[in-house]
């Protein structure tokens, strides 16, 4: 029974540290790629409480000095649906 246990505490566990991320391309321009990268980021705890949620195309943009976007990349980390990343990167000219 102690091993039932341990194994099931064991199993918890490694649901409770799980997180699940992933990134997909937005957008594709025909404008070069260039050598410039913005990022823009945002984190929302359990959908609700949001902090630093300027993570739009725009805001990318700016931070990268950028006025010719040739990709857009956006990436969401979620651990548990209670911790939840929002960034996007843009890259051009």
């Amino acid at each position: 029974m102690k091993k039932v246990r341990n194994v099931l505490m064991l199993v918890a566990a490694g649901a409770l540290m799980a997180s699940c991320s992933y990134t997909r391309p937005s957008m594709v321009t025909q404008n070069s790629i260039g050598s410039k990268v913005g990022k823009s980021s945002g984190t929302c705890y359990f959908h609700i409480l949001c902090f630093g949620v300027d993570f739009g195309l725009q805001s990318a943009a700016k931070n990268g000095g950028i006025n010719k976007i040739a990709t857009v990349d956006y990436t969401n980390k979620n651990v548990l649906g209670i911790i939840i990343t929002h960034e996007t990167t843009v890259t051009g000219e």
